[in-house]
């Protein structure tokens, strides 16, 4: 080992800090996380210059009340691709930093590079890429149209090169693709460990905070979904965006796990096409293309994403076990509500679904686990076991508790306003939901208490 250096552990999980390899990490509880990684040794803490600095900051701070403080949410800035304003919470930020998430190929690249096509007109943006040469980034270029002059190229790695570079030209806008590939000459580990991954990140705070800078920042994840390197990543960024779907299908979705700055409830809909993302103005009417007609086990639901209303087809396949143990399965929700939805229809209804294997999916291959889907699931379940289709024009929506009654939804008057927009001519709906959505007219509505009261209307 080089004079100087030691050798210390770090959790990939949490970035958790031991002098020895552990096997569990204490502060997460995560195991066969800790990694090895050389630091310098010769840094002390706590000398004589560092003190003297802090003594000088104490006297210049200013402290203001927050009475006085003045914040316009007008200072936003629109990028021109309206589903990724509304998951941003409006727009981008002065100052913010974004960290963007997927899995490989799944548009994140993409997507940033059509963001800044559409601002390079208004503002002066810089585009690091440690992945990819500038020739390369220019193919991709080519297939979504013209760019301006405005936006500029880096490829580069080296974090001191980056960080000269941005307080030299001052852009507005910075995109780093990605962060698993910076690196600090400071630091001895190599691009993409713990160190270099949180040193990378903080320097990017530190510079978007200090110039005001809007950052966003590509994260490779992990095979268990999340981003790749400690945890404390996520806390040191204003906002998390995971890009989500299947990449050889055409559909993205784009969620805000943590926001500072808006909801985390909003999504986005994505189509990769030839000349990059095109937005999905309607879900809805993406979502049910294609359903089948006169099919038992399908129905439509309705479920809220934030503010925007989203009508998904449920399908549910109940057939005869031929084993011991049946199967279940459920595909885009969870697994264990359809276990306990099932076992309300056993002791509420006196279904025989003991001996039925159960299979539950949710078409177009979205995830949805908002409870006012459980009437959409039980009616799908009880139409297959019943080999009964409904009503193509019907759709249904409402919470289902463990005694068998269909409890109250928020937003109905969006849901059922979706569903009339969308040509659905009757909607089953919990009774304590009526009275909001007496309004709406041109649809027919049906209040229903318990789960009885709507298996019998088919």
């Amino acid at each position: 080992m080089a004079k100087g250096k030691k050798s210390v552990f770090f959790c990939q999980n949490c970035g958790h800090e031991e002098a020895k390899w552990l096997g569990q990490c204490p502060a997460c509880g995560e195991w066969n996380t800790f990694v090895e990684e050389k630091v310098d040794a010769g840094a002390t803490r706590g000398n004589a210059g560092a003190a003297r600095f802090v003594r000088e900051s104490v006297r210049k701070a200013d402290v203001v009340p927050i009475t006085e403080v003045t914040a316009d949410d007008d200072v936003r800035c629109r990028t021109g691709i309206r589903e990724l304003d509304r998951v941003l919470g409006g727009g981008i930020v002065p100052g913010s930093l974004v960290l963007v998430g997927g899995d490989p190929g799944i548009g994140k690249s993409t997507l940033l590079l059509q963001a800044c096509q559409k601002l390079a007109g208004e503002k002066k943006i810089l585009y690091i890429s440690g992945e990819e040469s500038q020739a390369q980034i220019k193919l991709r270029a080519n297939r979504m149209g013209d760019f301006t002059s405005s936006l500029l190229l880096l490829c580069e790695t080296n974090l001191e090169i980056i960080r000269g570079v941005i307080e030299k030209e001052k852009p507005e806008l910075v995109v780093i693709d990605s962060i698993q590939t910076m690196y600090s000459e400071e630091i001895s580990s190599a691009p993409g460990s713990v160190s270099q991954v949180r040193e990378s990140t903080n320097l990017f705070m530190q510079l978007a905070k200090g110039l005001c800078i809007s950052i966003f920042i590509v994260g490779h994840v992990t095979k268990e979904g999340t981003v790749a390197g400690p945890r404390v990543l996520e806390h040191m960024v204003d906002t998390v965006l995971y890009f989500e779907g299947d990449r050889h299908a055409s559909y993205r979705i784009l969620r805000a796990v943590k926001n500072r700055f808006g909801s985390t409830n909003e999504i986005g809909v994505f189509e990769m096409g030839q000349t990059g993302l095109a937005e999905v103005d309607n879900p809805s009417e993406y979502m049910l293309s294609g359903r089948p007609e006169h099919a038992s086990g399908s129905v439509v639901a309705c479920s809220m994403e934030g503010t925007r209303p989203i009508l998904i087809e449920i399908q549910a396949l109940v057939c005869h076990s031929n084993f011991g143990m049946p199967r279940r399965t459920a595909a885009g929700t969870d697994y264990n509500r359809v276990n306990l939805l099932m076992a309300v229809l056993e002791k509420r209804l006196g279904m025989a679904l003991g001996s039925s294997d159960a299979y539950v999916n949710i078409a177009g291959g979205i995830r949805m686990n908002e409870p006012a889907i459980d009437l959409g699931i039980v009616m799908a379940l009880v139409s297959s076991y019943r080999n009964r289709p409904i009503d193509e024009k019907m759709i249904v929506f409402g919470e289902v508790g463990l005694s068998g009654e269909v409890r109250a939804v928020n937003m109905p008057e969006q849901r059922v306003a979706e569903a009339k927009k969308l040509g659905f001519e009757t909607c089953v709906l919990p009774e304590v939901c009526l009275k909001m959505v007496k309004g709406i007219q041109g649809i027919k509505l049906i209040g229903v208490k318990t789960i009885a009261d709507a298996v019998g209307i088919f």
